[in-house]
């Protein structure tokens, strides 16, 4: 796993222990890691891979490019640090749990569930939800 910031400022996280709850959840779903890379960038930076590669001319939180083959999962998870902030505030949580919540939701994607639908969404943020139980976010900080 390689995590990499664009157009924002990096901030500490510990990638081990970040990696060991990205390996628990791909391999819950039984599925296999393959190469996963985290992209910290800005919302303007996010804007416009949004623009240029879905065509969609709004802010998100995430955009997951998708290069699983077979059960092996692997991507690109581009993650706007300024949306995540914006939400954690919003949803009264810490930007560190926002930040992890986000993160597997991109890896839940790569799994194949989807969030189209009322249905997927609930059935997503069940998922993240149980991930997000077992994750101990001290863990996490430097």
């Amino acid at each position: 796993m390689e995590v990499f910031f664009e157009d924002t400022k990096p901030f500490k996280i510990k990638k081990s222990v970040l990696k060991k709850y990205i390996i628990s959840l791909i391999s819950n779903e039984l599925k296999k890691t393959g190469s996963i890379t985290i992209i910290f960038c800005s919302d303007n930076y996010l804007l416009e891979m949004n623009k240029k590669y879905l065509e969609h001319d709004y802010f998100t939180d995430i955009i997951t490019f998708d290069y699983v083959e077979n059960d092996i999962i692997s991507g690109d998870l581009f993650i706007s640090v300024d949306r995540v902030k914006e939400n954690a505030e919003k949803f009264n949580t810490t930007f560190l749990n926002e930040l992890v919540r986000v993160i597997f939701h991109g890896v839940l994607h790569l799994a194949g569930y989807k969030d189209k639908t009322t249905p997927d969404q609930q059935l997503m943020r069940e998922k993240e939800n149980f991930y997000l139980s077992g994750v101990d976010l001290s863990e996490m900080e430097l």
